[in-house]
């Protein structure tokens, strides 16, 4: 391989992901330059300047000049940090992290539309050049420059929690399940009614010995949830309203909160839990079956403005 192959292929696919026009490309007023330094912020808790600095391979100069603009617009504040006091430390505010996610989402859906171009059977063959890629430049990187920044490795160790939900929590379960379904799936407000149903039945009256919500944290902030009540039929669990953010998706968070109710109603005394889906919700279909949930019933339906497929899966405890 050449220099100039190499080449040929950076351009290639910075012109394909949009790299050189980056706020275009995604419908936001930042540059790819400043959404990095936007993502790496929003997957640890703090950073110090330095850490962006050495993460990223930005100018000093550069860097506090983003920095300042970020802070006029309300993203971000900057502090002494407590144990170096030479060294300044960076965190998000509540309008910073509206900032990342707004990105990560947009991120996420121009990925999967790039990805709809691949046909089914060939994706394991690009996921197998991505993994080469990224196995050989890497290692080079690393040679170049040494060990990863604190950064990067946070990034990879995200802080996750389970946590029963504190004031405003259950606001939250509500909006971000019809924002969500809303933008994925294109469902109406008549999806986030019937979500705000169930969560004010819940908030109104529910036995904390039988029946019990989730919020999932990552590196502090809310990023999913699930819930779990009692059916109509005796000795039986029902599990409702899994969701994780998209930027939380890859962690393994949907697993853990379908093993929390799980283990829950054991402990609870419950013999069975079952659950009602829909076939398009590929994800969540897959984590059920992973916990050994069985599909037992399928009705088409129409529901939330669109022509659904409901379906029913059960769990022996």
């Amino acid at each position: 391989m050449s220099v100039t192959e190499i080449r040929e292929f950076n351009r290639f696919y910075t012109n394909l992901i949009g790299a050189l026009d980056y706020s275009k490309h995604l419908y936001t007023p930042y540059t790819l330059t400043e959404a990095r330094i936007l993502y790496e912020l929003a997957h640890a808790p703090a950073l110090d300047a330095a850490d962006l600095r050495a993460s990223l391979s930005l100018d000093a100069g550069h860097l506090s000049r983003l920095l300042l603009k970020f802070e006029r617009d309300g993203l971000i504040v900057r502090e002494q940090s407590a144990a170096d006091a030479r060294r300044q430390r960076v965190t998000l505010t509540a309008a910073g992290r509206e900032a990342a996610a707004l990105l990560e989402e947009r991120s996420l859906e121009s990925v999967r539309n790039l990805l709809g171009r691949v046909p089914q059977d060939e994706r394991p063959r690009l996921a197998g050049a991505m993994d080469t890629i990224r196995a050989l430049l890497g290692d080079a990187g690393r040679n170049a420059r040494g060990a990863r920044s604190p950064a990067r490795n946070r990034a990879r160790t995200p802080d996750i929690r389970l946590r029963a939900p504190e004031p405003g929590d259950l606001g939250w379960v509500v909006q971000r399940h019809g924002a969500l379904y809303a933008r994925e799936y294109g469902w109406d407000a008549r999806f986030e009614a019937l979500v705000a149903r169930i969560v004010a039945d819940f908030g109104e009256e529910h036995d904390p010995a039988l029946e019990r919500l989730w919020i999932a944290e990552l590196d502090g902030a809310p990023a999913g949830c699930v819930m779990c009540v009692r059916d109509s039929a005796p000795r039986t669990a029902r599990l409702r309203l899994l969701l994780v953010e998209p930027s939380a998706r890859g962690h393994g968070l949907g697993e853990r909160l379908v093993s929390k109710c799980t283990g829950f109603a054991r402990g609870a005394g419950y013999r069975e839990m079952v659950l009602w889906t829909n076939a398009n919700l590929d994800a969540a279909r897959r984590i059920y079956q992973r916990a050994g949930f069985t599909l037992t019933a399928e009705t088409p339906h129409r529901s939330y403005g669109a022509d659904l497929v409901g379906q029913d899966w059960h769990l022996i405890l």
